[in-house]
């Protein structure tokens, strides 16, 4: 299997996460399911089934987590040159048409969040920045169709959530 890669934050957020689930979210429900409990007939009890329905929404998150914590590997962009884009790189890019610009930093799947400029790795923007350098063009089919680039810088900066 191949692992999906994450960065060092990106990890950390993912396990934080998982924690606050384990220890602080899914413990607080059970306790709310025994409260309810008390309170007589399950059939008609708001409460109770409410409790219950969080309960399985938690513990499918908890699954989810799990699994996605044992198929990420841990990489640190900061350890790289960034003369090419790769994982983790922080590129401004200019569309040939329009001459607007818009910067991008590559992330994991977990990570991404489009509305910050985190795109993920495996997006087809991102798969087609992969491995060039400033200066370069590419053309980029979206689903609006297809997009000329021309990469204007390529750098590592520190990502924020």
């Amino acid at each position: 299997m191949n692992k999906q890669p994450i960065t060092i934050l990106g990890r950390q957020k993912l396990g934080q996460e998982l924690h606050d689930l384990k220890m602080v979210q899914r413990p607080q429900t059970v306790k709310e399911i025994d409260i309810a409990r008390e309170h007589g007939d399950l059939k008609e009890n708001a409460e109770y089934h409410a409790a219950r329905e969080k309960l399985r929404f938690i513990e499918a998150r908890m699954a989810e987590l799990a699994d996605l914590y044992d198929s990420v590997q841990e990489i640190d962009p900061s350890k790289f040159p960034h003369d090419k884009v790769m994982f983790g790189s922080t590129i401004t890019v200019e569309n040939m048409d329009t001459e607007a610009q818009a910067t991008y930093t590559i992330v994991g799947t977990y990570e991404s969040n489009p509305d910050k400029g985190l795109i993920s790795s495996i997006t087809p923007l991102a798969r087609q920045l992969m491995g060039k350098e400033e200066g370069d063009e590419v053309t980029v089919k979206l689903p609006g169709g297809e997009v000329e680039y021309e990469i204007v810088s390529i750098a590592y900066q520190e990502i924020t959530f």
